[in-house]
């Protein structure tokens, strides 16, 4: 390859996946602006309302800052470490090593076999060994979040039974903990354990809500939290949270199958160049030979990609909805 061609194939896959970053990322700017009016009316409204929930917010502000678990600057290591024990599947970390070396070694072997170029071969087994075990952990903590959400006003309400029957909180979280199978049960089972060696209920919510992300599991920390500053009936106001949930589960079904449709559409449209690429490179690997060293080709197949990226892009904003 040349020096052109190498350039141009950097720059094509550097935009492929700059693309991709941007179409699975949050709507950043919405949040912002939210954030930025929830202030001015904290800070300039005189209703009485408003300044009690100002105050709310700023106690539990203090209350996160003070119960925040170590690790704040993590090391990647870390983060990933993190991430594979959100998966449930208590994979060691030198798993994830050897899956990405096995990928990249595969790929490129069959590339290279293929005939394709080294360099070629090395960037996409490089592409794949890397991004594929994201892929397949980001997948697994997807499924097991969706697993704990629609179990999660189960464990509530259970546990607002418990309450009402009597029992202290931290008796009727190992209550949930035994009695709800799946990922809210080893949950619950984690803060129970933390509490035995010495924390408090606060500090092993909270590192719980933290290492799942949910807003779920957030709204039920937060709800603790302003019962014991303000006090008041927690089960009544847990029965509230059980019933807000179940809505919100609801919703965010009515909008999955609403969007299912576009969902849909996008990965036809977004795997049928490749499957047919592929089908045809298999059967007649000579007529498409030149997509992997002809510079006219590389740049109309980069840009194709690019035009891919950019339809990925809008079709994954026009789907995704904000609860």
């Amino acid at each position: 390859m040349g020096t052109m061609q190498i350039a141009i194939l950097g720059a094509g896959i550097l935009a492929v996946l700059l693309l991709l970053i941007f179409a699975l990322s949050g709507p950043s700017e919405a949040k912002s602006m939210a954030r930025q009016l929830t202030k001015l009316k904290y800070r300039h409204s005189d209703s009485d309302n408003v300044r009690v929930e100002a105050q709310m917010k700023k106690a539990l502000s203090a209350r996160r800052k003070t119960t925040r678990p170590k690790g704040e600057n993590m090391t990647k290591l870390e983060i990933l470490a993190i991430r594979m024990e959100k998966t449930g599947k208590h994979w060691p970390l030198s798993y994830f090593f050897y899956a990405m070396g096995g990928l990249f070694v595969v790929v490129a072997g069959l590339l290279l076999f293929k005939g394709a170029p080294l360099l070629l071969c090395l960037a996409v087994g490089l592409l794949v060994g890397a991004g594929l075990p994201h892929f397949v952990v980001g997948f697994l903590i997807n499924r097991r979040i969706s697993k704990f959400t629609a179990s999660f006003p189960d464990a509530i309400e259970l546990l607002v039974r418990g309450l009402r029957s009597g029992l202290p909180v931290t008796e009727t979280i190992g209550v949930v903990a035994k009695e709800i199978g799946g990922p809210v049960g080893e949950e619950f089972q984690k803060v129970v354990d933390r509490i035995k060696i010495g924390q408090t209920m606060e500090d092993a919510l909270q590192e719980s809500a933290k290492r799942m992300e949910t807003p779920e599991f957030k709204f039920f920390c937060i709800t603790l939290a302003i019962q014991r500053e303000t006090g008041g009936n927690l089960a009544e106001t847990l029965s509230n949270l059980a019933d807000v949930l179940r809505k919100r589960g609801q919703m965010k079904l009515k909008i999955k199958a609403m969007s299912s449709e576009s969902k849909a559409s996008a990965y036809i449209v977004g795997s049928l160049p490749f499957i047919v690429f592929g089908l045809v490179y298999t059967v007649n690997p000579t007529y498409l030979a030149g997509f992997f060293y002809e510079e006219r080709l590389i740049i109309a197949g980069l840009g194709g990609l690019c035009w891919m990226s950019i339809g990925v892009f809008i079709m994954a904003k026009m789907v995704n909805f904000e609860i």
